[in-house]
């Protein structure tokens, strides 16, 4: 029937899960190793307690993070990003990327080998070309 969904898009469904500013900030924090609590509140200055934990319990419900206890008395976590959750990273980078480039002084990510900006870009593994930015013609996303 014509005006019937058939469910969110790909890139809502991505974003009911992830979507929102502390999430994505704790998935970035997360990208360098297992934090505790503590660690993840200094990682992300400005997130509430309470809403650590809310995020926190969110992630694991996605599976994007995995708690491991590490004290019974008070019970106490370390928190670590599942394969899934490393699989953001790239959407986190493009989105960073993204933020360096429209945000007076900040700066665009660097190659630690020669320092030189990075430039994310489409690239095709079958045909090993990249696609241009704007052609569109060429890129089906959802």
């Amino acid at each position: 029937m014509a005006g019937e969904t058939t469910g969110p898009s790909p890139l809502g469904a991505a974003l009911e899960r992830v979507g929102d500013r502390w999430t994505m900030l704790l998935v970035e924090a997360l990208l360098d190793g297992s934090h505790r609590f503590g660690e993840l509140a200094a990682a992300v200055p400005g997130i509430a307690p309470n809403v650590l934990a809310r995020r926190l319990r969110h992630l694991e419900g996605e599976r994007l993070v995995l708690a491991r206890r590490y004290s019974e008395r008070p019970p106490r976590h370390e928190y670590e990003l599942t394969a899934a959750g490393r699989d953001l990273a790239g959407a986190i980078r493009l989105l960073a990327a993204w933020g360096a480039g429209h945000v007076a002084d900040t700066a665009l990510p660097r190659h630690d080998a020669c320092g030189s900006e990075l430039e994310p870009r489409w690239w095709c593994p079958l045909c090993e070309l990249a696609v241009a930015d704007g052609d569109d013609a060429d890129v089906q996303l959802f």
